[in-house]
Formats: structure tokens, sequence, C-alpha cells
């Protein structure tokens, strides 16, 4: 009875209830297009991060600041930054193993380096990954050309993005089999490593910087990070040990090999030292087998079961993991700047939002008084003939619940019909930021239902709460004055 008493007052007042409709729904409008951006970016970030780098969670060693995979979460603080290595490794894994959520596990170990390959020295971000557990946690990794590189063997993979720069660059494409060397600097150095190319891969859907990763052995990225790895079993040649006992003058001299010298035609002979006898060097004894247990790791890289809340699990994991020193981060800590600025976005969005609502209230107000001041004969014959203050109340609610209701309504159909047609538009990106925060190289927004709940609510919330003073206005109307009046 009091909704279509209520919808009888709104079309007996249509200009004020038309305002009141149109202002909350182009409120309700751009709340809702905003937020179906924010969450296409979301699922987007999310989806090319956890399927095909960061997993659902990370565990790295407990620091004051977070860190993604390949530094700290601090732009300034990233440049001087070097990623520490997971103390209590061994214990760290059995306790990951014994977690019921978990689906899947394995580990990296970072570094930034230059590349050089055929001429062009481009700088690169370095997964030294353990490949028989990388590949099959991550199907967003296709492969292009070549072959994954294989547990205990040294080699390098490159994306296709970076493999087709290169080409445009020297006009030739690199191919499984170059050499690729990697130099990096640091306090103990320069480290110099030369691996092999192995294949080329494709991210299925690539996010920001995620092109210029190149997955290496782990044992090479160690190297470059200036990570030593102490092994009880391993052995060290005859040839090795010879070394100790060679002046620098056998080394770099022309002089043949002889007593306290290294063995004759390493460094020495007629052609002396060169860049070539360097490379050899660089590139020689690498047939050794890598560590597959144990070792030094910055990363354990998590998948958990499907339909498991992330943070719960996260949640448990850091009260196992708390006394090793250690914390399990989200895919969005993982990820790094990129994945953190939507939320950033999205808070001050929605700030931005709040400050468009307190506006919308205001006006609403305003615009709901004078309806109240028009209908105040109206009010005061219904209080004279008995209407308590709890049927004034409800009538006015009701009224202007209906009014929010329908304007929400109206927001967000005009919402989805705006999503249809920008999507038939098949608009570019040209900013390669933008299209990696949207998914795609083309505007592709989605419907979300729960959005466009939020939304609705959102309506009925701004129209109620507009409602709050007119309410109590419209009962402070005394009977008498408003016959008076009448």
């Amino acid at each position: 009875m009091i909704f279509l008493i209520a919808f009888r007052n709104i079309i007996r007042n249509k200009k004020n209830s038309f305002v009141v409709i149109l202002l909350i729904a182009v409120i309700t409008f751009l709340f809702f297009i905003g937020n179906s951006l924010i969450g296409r970016s979301e699922r987007s970030l999310h989806e090319s991060f956890a399927e095909s780098l960061t997993g659902d969670a990370v565990i790295q060693k407990s620091e004051e600041i977070t860190m993604n995979l390949f530094g700290a979460n601090t732009p300034v603080i990233d440049e001087f930054f070097a990623i520490p290595v997971m103390p209590a490794y061994a214990a760290v894994m059995d306790v990951v193993r014994a977690e019921p959520g978990i689906a899947g596990i394995t580990s990296q170990v970072s570094c930034k380096a230059y590349l050089d390959f055929a001429g062009v020295r481009e700088t690169a971000l370095l997964a030294g990954i353990d490949a028989g557990s990388y590949f099959p946690l991550f199907e967003g990794i296709t492969l292009e050309e070549g072959r994954f590189i294989a547990s205990g063997e040294y080699g390098g993979m490159i994306t296709a993005e970076r493999a087709d720069r290169i080409a445009q660059k020297t006009g030739v494409r690199p191919v499984a089999g170059d050499p690729m060397l990697f130099t990096s600097a640091g306090k103990t150095g320069f480290k110099i490593r030369e691996v092999p190319l192995t294949g080329i891969f494709r991210y299925r859907n690539p996010g920001q910087f995620m092109n210029e990763v190149i997955l290496v052995d782990p044992q090479t990225a160690r190297v470059l990070a200036a990570i030593q790895v102490a092994s009880s079993d391993a052995g060290v040649d005859k040839e090795a040990l010879d070394l100790l006992d060679v002046s620098m003058d056998g080394i770099f001299g022309g002089a043949s090999a002889g007593e306290g010298e290294y063995p004759a035609g390493a460094f020495s002979g007629e052609a002396g030292f060169s860049v070539e006898k360097l490379s050899s060097f660089l590139s020689s004894n690498q047939e050794e087998v890598i560590p597959s247990a144990g070792g030094d790791w910055n990363f354990i890289i998590l998948k958990f079961k499907k339909g498991l809340p992330a943070q719960a699990v996260i949640a448990s994991l850091n009260k196992k993991l708390a006394p090793y020193g250690v914390r399990a981060v989200n895919w969005r800590a993982a990820a790094g700047f990129s994945a953190i600025i939507v939320l950033l976005v999205q808070a001050l969005f929605n700030s931005g939002m709040f400050l468009v609502s307190v506006a919308g209230i205001i006006a609403s107000v305003n615009i709901l008084l004078i309806s109240v001041f028009r209908r105040t004969r109206e009010i005061g014959t219904l209080r004279a003939i008995g209407a308590e203050d709890a049927y004034i109340r409800s009538l006015v609610l009701g009224e202007n619940g209906l009014l929010a209701f329908l304007a929400g309504l109206l927001g967000v159909c005009g919402g989805y019909v705006f999503i249809r047609c920008i999507n038939s538009l098949d608009l570019r990106i040209p900013n390669t930021l933008i299209a990696s925060l949207l998914g795609g190289e083309t505007v592709s927004l989605v419907f979300f239902p729960d959005t466009a709940a939020l939304s609705l609510t959102a309506a009925v919330v701004l129209g109620l709460a507009a409602s709050l003073y007119p309410v109590e206005t419209a009962v402070r109307i005394d009977p008498m004055e408003a016959v008076r009046q009448g």
C-alpha cells in the first residue's frame, strides 16, 4: 500500500522526480562503469600474472619492504636493492608441502643482467627456474620455437617479443642453439655467463614487463647474482686446483706452461690471450650436473587448489612460516607496481565518487525538501486524521527509496548498453601500460553482475541518505498550520 501511494506521488511530482532520478542515475552510471573497468583490469592482471609468472602466492624472506619477483616494490629503493636468499629453504618446503590447500610448488632465483646478442645489448630480468616443476605449473607459457629448458642443463629461453625486436634491429632472428652472453655487476665485481638459447616462448596474456623476462637455469642466475652455493658433495677437478698455483704472468703472458703455471694451451701459445679464448673458457666445464635439490633460492611460488580463498591459505601459511623468517604474499605483491597500481586507481576513483555522491546528496536533499514543502497540506491532513510519525516516515522514505531504485536501475541498464556499444567499436589502445592493465590491445569491457548489484545498492543508499532530513521535516509539520496554509 505504501509503495502504491509512493508511486502515485512520483507521478504527480514528475518534474522533481525526474531531476532526482536523473541525478542519481548519472552517479550510478559513473560508479558502475568505473568499477567495471577496474574489475576488468583486476581480472586481466590476475590471469596474466597468476597463470604465467607469480602463481597465487609467493614465499619470500621477511623484509621491511615487500618484494616482487625481480626487486623491491618501492621504485627508488629498487635501484639499490639486492634480493635476499631465502633462509631455511628445506624446512620451509616441508611446511609448504604439508599445507592442504597447495596444488603446485616451484622455486625461482632472480636477478637483473644485460643480454648481449648479435651486437644488441639489452637489459633483462632473469628467472632461474626449476624446469621440472616450473613449466607444468604455468599454463600461460606456450612454446613458439625450439624446446623448453630441461632439468639439469644450462640454457635460456627468450620471449617471442624479444626475438622479434632483435630480428628487427639486426636482421637476424635468434634460433635455438645461438649463444647468449649475460653480464651483471655488483659488490663482488662483474659476472659473465654464456649459455645457449634453447627455445622461444610466449606468454598467453603478457602483463607489463613480462616480455622482458628470460628463463634460465638456476645456476646461471645464481652466478650472475653472486649467490654462493655450498655443497658437501661438490668435487673439484685437478685442472681447477692447478689454478691456485698459477701466477698472473703465467695466465696472461705468452710463456709456455711450466712449473707453477697453468697447463699448456689454455691461455698461452703463439696467439696469446684473445676474446675467443675467454669466451671458450666461460663456456667450458658446463657439462657438470646442476644440483636439483636444495641450493639457494629467492622465492617459492605456489598455486592453490581451485575454489579456496587465497587470503585464508596465505594467512594459514604465514602462521606456520613465521619462525623461519619468511612470509607468503599474494600475487599482486609478487607482480609489482603494475598490479598494485590498480588498487591505487580503484581507491582514488571511489574517493572521487564519494565526493560526487556527497554533492549529489546535497542536491537531492534540496529537491526533496521542495517536494515536501509542496505537499505540506497533504501531510498535515494525514497527521490531522491520525497518521503517526512512523507512517509519515515510511511514506516519504518509500517514495524516495523507489525513486532511488528506479534511478539505480536506469544507471545500471545505461552502463550495460554503454559496455555493449564500446565493445562493438573495437577501439585500439596505443599505450602499452594501459593495454597491459586492460589485458589486451583493444578496449574490452565486461558486465559484472556483482558490480551491478553493488551499484544498485549504492543508488538506493544514496537516495535514502538524501531522504533523512526531508523525512524529519515532514514529521515536524503541524497539522493546524498546514490546514491554514492550504
